[in-house]
């Protein structure tokens, strides 16, 4: 391991870090790094071996007591040598003493077990071009003329900590389409729709009922280039599954959500679509 130093993660490097998650064939969205750096600044390694970086990873802490690791790669060149392993280790001291999530491509999950991680459902990735209908009566706005509070406290129904920095950039930046179900003053719905080097991806999608995820996958649609988008869909929420399946979109990949001990409460049932495999 002579030769081989973990630090911080500079901008250049989330460039670079996002370069390396296309290359693995992830579809990274293409203004993600930007929020993933204000979600928790020092959350992001980099190993380099004589100076060139090799590896990387993300441990990024949310509140008091979750941690969610991702953009676990290790350059070809060096894979199997040992330093892949040694960032993982620094990413997970990192979040010692916190319950730790992660998205695991099927060729790591046996890895992953061995660090103590188990299943909780999977992640499968959902992509077309939605079938044409109306909005179903469902009343959808700009999320961005809602009041940010309201936001961030819908958004506590379906994740464990709060992470209002994080929301703010991930709804907010240029490129994107946040868009919100409302009724009778409560927010039903939130979709956000980004730009990627493949299909368009839509995460966070949440939802109050089938009828108002439908109407939020097709207006957010109308925002991607062709109409081609991509969710990724937890298999524990049938009706999710069911209601992507029957607007044509088709699974192209999976990933198993793995906690480190028992899965978080969270509102499975309108969690149509998680907000990023990297960070959760």
């Amino acid at each position: 391991m002579t030769g081989f130093e973990i630090g911080g993660a500079s901008a250049a490097d989330m460039d670079m870090i996002r370069a390396w998650a296309d290359e693995e064939g992830w579809n990274p969205g293409d203004t993600d790094r930007f929020a993933f750096a204000v979600a928790d600044p020092d959350g992001f390694l980099v190993g380099r071996l004589d100076g060139e970086p090799v590896a990387c990873v993300s441990a990024v802490r949310y509140g008091t007591g979750f941690g969610f690791i991702g953009l676990y790669i290790a350059r070809p060149r060096v894979r199997g040598q040992g330093y892949g392993i040694r960032l993982w280790k620094a990413g997970m001291s990192r979040l010692d003493g916190r319950l730790v999530g992660l998205d695991g491509v099927v060729e790591q999950q046996d890895n992953y077990r061995r660090s103590g991680f188990r299943p909780a459902w999977n992640n499968v990735r959902h992509e077309g071009v939605p079938q044409a209908g109306g909005d179903g009566g469902v009343h959808v706005v700009d999320a961005a003329t809602l009041p940010f509070s309201r936001l961030a406290a819908y958004d506590r129904k379906f994740f464990p900590e709060p992470r209002d920095a994080f929301l703010s950039a991930w709804t907010g930046l240029p490129g994107r389409t946040a868009l919100a179900a409302v009724r009778d003053g409560r927010v039903e719905g939130l979709g956000v729709v980004r730009p990627c080097s493949g299909a368009s991806r839509v995460g966070p999608l949440y939802a109050a009922t089938p009828e108002v995820a439908a109407a939020l996958l097709r207006r957010l649609a109308e925002h991607a280039p062709g109409g081609e988008i991509a969710v990724d869909v937890p298999d524990a929420n049938p009706t999710a599954t069911a209601l992507l399946a029957g607007l044509g979109l088709v699974p192209t990949f999976e990933a198993a959500r793995m906690y480190t001990g028992p899965a978080p409460t969270v509102d499975l049932p309108g969690l149509y679509g998680v907000a990023s495999l990297e960070l959760g």
